[in-house]
């Protein structure tokens, strides 16, 4: 039965379980999710955080044996949802860093094409080489 309540959880994690023996016949049964495999993206806190039941072994099994209707059902129900949430919304915030860049080259392509190019080198003053048409050969040129 404990399996068959953690399936939900088996396919998107790998989980680890620890089960302890407490006073008066408790039993504490925690459940760590951990990463699938290395090319999964990292877990988020409320991802990771362990699922931990402590009662007797008889009301453990019982609550296992209501299956997606127990606490651990709805729970990973729950957890299932919000994993699915994440996946989307990291999957829109990569769709929009992707269209924000397509953006950002077309506005940058736009305006180079709008801009006249650059000259090369600086443009030549031609200096008279001849002086000018009143200019007396006994005094000096001025630029006044």
């Amino acid at each position: 039965m404990l399996v068959t309540s953690l399936l939900p959880l088996l396919s998107r994690y790998s989980l680890g379980v620890d089960l302890i023996a407490g006073p008066n016949g408790t039993v504490t049964l925690t459940i760590i999710p951990r990463k699938a495999d290395s090319k999964s993206p990292t877990l988020e806190s409320s991802e990771a955080r362990p699922i931990s039941i402590t009662a007797t072994a008889a009301e453990i099994d019982a609550e296992l044996a209501r299956g997606a209707d127990g606490a651990l059902g709805q729970l990973i129900a729950t957890r299932k949802t919000l994993a699915d949430q994440i996946v989307e919304q990291r999957q829109a915030d990569e769709d929009a860093k992707a269209a924000a860049a397509e953006a950002a080259k077309a506005k940058s392509a736009k305006t180079a094409a709008a801009k006249p190019p650059e000259p090369t080198s600086p443009p030549k003053i031609q200096t008279p080489t001849s002086p000018p048409a009143d200019a007396k050969p006994d005094q000096p040129a001025t630029l006044f």
